[in-house]
């Protein structure tokens, strides 16, 4: 793992990252640890911008920004949703192959850009907790905030690589060789942040920007990993929650209004403005979107299977769906803008309604409420222009019921965080769904292996099996 040096330029770090890009970063002098901790939590300004620092740091590093080394189009390789453009290229194919080498360096990039936002966040932790001159309430908030963006990393960490080592401290020499931690001691710690992170974080949004997270956010985070430990009760009732705040959330009709930046169906955006510079698109734009003239800038495509699998009538597949008749291949099209240098008009979608709705559904069918999932359902089908449920299969039973929440967020979620992978994996149909279109997928596939320069570098970290 990367190490951390000192706390002092963890501080600076975060500080510059609030006012700079990442291409100006890399070329600036060694910090001078002029910016103590004393004095960046002394004022409440310095310390926003700290924390500011962290949700800047999220678009600008590999898993979490949407581009082309992202949780987004990784994932959507290993899956059924992208197929790579670029086929000498082994840094793609090994995840579209499933047949990752433990030297792949975006598997590195990965795991590694997780593992900074988690130290940024322990770095943060540790000076509010030694801060004295920020009033109670501002300090629970940035407390509230380091705690879920460490919650949100370790929630990809744990799902890309199971058992990995749980680091809660800035003290590089304790993190250097920390032995890897079982995936319920892992998830135990992300339920306890995001649970402290609902006490602690205010009900709106800071200057009404959805790009700073609040209590909803963590309670709509804390609902997808119910979910996923099959948590049923807790995972409805959060959901709800955060579905019942209908004065700040709504699904929206025109599915071309979702990805804009503050989007009344977003619980959670991250902005291009993190980038720094002029170039403010999102990354998913120019990730998705093929370029107008030079289209093997393009890396990824959606596969035919993902395409066919739409009805006609499907509002998604017209709107959410583009084809490029030069290489007649086609490409996911949620964001439209792909290089805009003056027109911020869309955000990194993260979090957003048409999730807890999902989430809903499924915790509701099983818990054998079958006519509450079909309400959930219906308002994604019903938003989409197909058909609902409850006027023409109101008899539908669970099992068939179930294939239908699967297959409605493949088509909802796609392309987005890894959604497709995680869900292949989490419901045991990996092996079902992998095995027929990918000739090499065995079963330890499942996770990606435990970077080799990391286990270089700590002899305490065991490899996953199958590799």
């Amino acid at each position: 793992m990367k190490t951390i040096l000192d706390f002092k330029p963890i501080l600076f770090f975060l500080i510059v990252l609030s006012f700079t890009s990442c291409e100006e970063l890399v070329q600036i002098d060694t910090p001078n640890y002029q910016i103590t901790s004393e004095v960046v939590f002394s004022d409440i300004e310095t310390a926003r911008s700290a924390v500011q620092g962290i949700y800047n740091e999220l678009f600008n590093t590999a898993f979490s920004n949407g581009g082309t080394n992202s949780v987004t189009v990784i994932s959507g390789l290993s899956a059924d949703e992208l197929k790579s453009l670029r086929p000498t290229d082994r840094s793609y194919m090994d995840f579209y192959e499933n047949e990752i080498q433990t030297t792949n360096t975006r598997n590195l990039n990965l795991w590694s850009s997780a593992y900074k936002i988690i130290y940024m966040s322990n770095s943060l932790l540790d000076g509010i907790s030694n801060s004295t001159g920020i009033e109670a309430v501002s300090l629970a908030e940035l407390k509230g905030e380091a705690k879920f963006t460490r919650a949100f990393s370790y929630f990809y960490l744990v799902n890309l690589y199971g058992e990995v080592p749980l680091i809660l401290t800035k003290d590089y020499r304790e993190n250097a060789l920390a032995d890897s931690n079982t995936k319920q001691e892992i998830y135990e710690q992300i339920i306890n942040d995001l649970q402290e992170a609902v006490e602690l974080l205010p009900q709106s949004y800071r200057n009404q920007d959805r790009i700073n997270v609040n209590q909803s956010v963590a309670k709509a985070l804390l609902a997808r990993v119910q979910l996923y430990l099959k948590n049923w009760e807790e995972a409805e009732l959060l959901s709800t929650q955060v579905i019942s705040q209908t004065d700040t959330y709504e699904i929206l009709e025109d599915l071309d209004q979702v990805f804009l930046a503050n989007s009344r169906e977003a619980i959670w955006q991250i902005s291009p403005a993190g980038r720094g510079g002029s170039l403010t698109q999102t990354k998913e734009g120019a990730a998705f979107i093929f370029h107008p003239f030079i289209s093997s800038l393009t890396h990824v495509a959606l596969t035919d299977d993902l395409v066919n699998s739409f009805d006609l009538e499907d509002q998604r597949q017209s709107k959410w769906i583009g084809f490029h008749s030069r290489s007649e291949n086609y490409h996911a099209f949620k964001y439209k803008d792909r290089n805009s240098s003056d027109n911020l008009t869309e955000y990194s979608m993260v979090i957003r309604l048409s999730e807890m709705y999902l989430i809903r559904a499924e915790a509701r069918l099983m818990q054998s409420n079958l006519p509450g999932a079909i309400a959930d359902l219906d308002v994604i089908k019903a938003r989409a222009g197909l058909p609902i449920i409850s006027e023409f299969r109101p008899n539908m039973d669970g099992e068939e019921l179930m294939d239908e929440v699967i297959e409605e967020r493949r088509k909802e979620l796609f392309t987005e965080w890894g959604h497709r992978w995680l869900d292949l994996k989490r419901t045991e149909r990996s092996d079902a769904v992998l095995a027929p279109i990918k000739p090499d997928w065995e079963a330890t596939d499942r996770l990606y292996p435990i970077p080799a320069e990391e286990r270089m570098k700590n002899p305490n970290l065991n490899q996953n099996p199958g590799y």
